[in-house]
């Protein structure tokens, strides 16, 4: 079954949270976040360039974790303006 398309919603979030991440990453190095995550670099960089609108649960969790701040907190900043259902 092929996946849904992304709506423009989709991509703007994708990019907030791109945004987020990279200025929660500060003077830190990609690699350096990547390594700590346990991802791979380029797999942070589609993320911090909004490459990846709606990645996956346990990579955004990673990522926190090795950006030290709490999955909840990080959505909060992320999805800012959007409205909750």
């Amino acid at each position: 079954m092929p996946r849904p398309m992304l709506s423009k919603d989709d991509r703007a979030q994708g990019k907030q949270l791109g945004d987020e991440l990279r200025r929660l990453r500060g003077k830190r190095t990609a690699a350096e976040v990547a390594d700590e995550a346990g991802v791979s670099l380029d797999t942070l960089r589609k993320l911090e360039q909004g490459g990846t609108p709606t990645p996956g649960f346990f990579l955004i969790a990673r990522v926190a974790r090795a950006l030290d701040i709490p999955l909840n907190q990080l959505a909060d900043k992320a999805m800012s303006g959007r409205r909750r259902r």
